[in-house]
């Protein structure tokens, strides 16, 4: 079984949505996807079939109030504003394909975090409906500008807070091979969130949360070593950009955003064969 692994960083996914653009486009099949945070919410296109969809919506809305602002946060607890990116844009104006969704074969989980738990789950999205797109939209709901999402009785944020790279799950889920999709370079490492009191104060109600939060440098970096010893032992192939990205977690700048697309799709242009001979070997 094939594994396709996609790390968030907000707009940093952009590269990643270049990378899978052209495996789509090269007909470059996987049994199996994770996404996290914003790799959730542009790969989930990937089960769909649309290429170019992610990159479309972005270019078209980033200047939009309703899309990302201040005074979406200020109006609504989210900067992302929650009907208008998770139900708007897909239901009405830019359509996501949830037949293809349903009837597509892989299997795509979205990573989420327990608030109560400070626990990673891994939900398997097989059903493009609402929940579904609850379950997206609360793994790309970053702490501090957005609120928890309810689903059925629980909480969630930001699947990155408790596992931003889920290397271990999807070795679990019994892939054998494995493209990890970065968005960092190879020599990041993390440093401990320089705005903790502000996570404190801002989740003071979810003590197991903020301890997820102290910890993530940790976890994310063990994470890591763990996805490039699977490369070293031929058990996953790696994409990374080679050096930081130049964009902001929050990007308003559509020329910014195509620039970080468009080096996401001459990384996987390069590296096809590679990746092509890897999966196939």
């Amino acid at each position: 079984m094939a594994g396709l692994l996609l790390e968030g960083g907000a707009m940093r996914g952009l590269f990643t949505t270049g990378i899978i653009d052209v495996f789509m486009e090269n007909g470059i099949s996987f049994d199996t996807i994770v996404g996290v945070s914003a790799g959730a919410a542009f790969g989930c296109n990937y089960k769909s079939g649309q290429a170019g969809r992610a990159l479309r919506y972005n270019l078209r809305f980033c200047k939009d109030p309703r899309y990302c602002s201040v005074r979406s946060l200020i109006k609504t607890g989210d900067i992302y504003g929650a009907e208008f990116c998770y139900h708007t844009i897909p239901d009405e104006l830019d359509v996501f394909d949830r037949e293809a969704f349903n009837a597509s074969p892989i299997k795509f989980y979205a990573v989420c975090t327990d608030v109560e738990t400070g626990e990673a789950v891994y939900h398997l999205c097989d059903k493009a409906d609402d929940e579904c797109m609850e379950w997206i939209r609360a793994s790309a709901s970053m702490p501090l500008v957005s609120k928890p999402v309810k689903i059925g009785d629980r909480l969630y944020l930001d699947g990155g807070m408790a596992d931003s790279i889920p290397m271990e799950f999807i070795i679990n889920q019994g892939c054998k091979k494995n493209v990890v999709i970065l968005t960092q370079p190879r020599e990041y490492t993390k440093q401990k969130a320089s705005k903790m009191p502000l996570f404190r104060f801002s989740l003071r109600k979810y003590p197991n949360m903020i301890k997820s939060i102290e910890n993530r440098h940790i976890n994310y970096n063990q994470s890591r070593e763990l996805v490039f010893s699977e490369e070293k032992e031929g058990r996953a192939f790696v994409i990374c950009p080679d050096e930081p990205l130049p964009i902001k977690r929050i990007e308003h700048d559509p020329e910014v955003l195509r620039q970080v697309y468009e080096l996401g799709r001459k990384t996987a242009l390069r590296q096809l064969d590679d990746v092509k001979s890897f999966l196939n070997e």
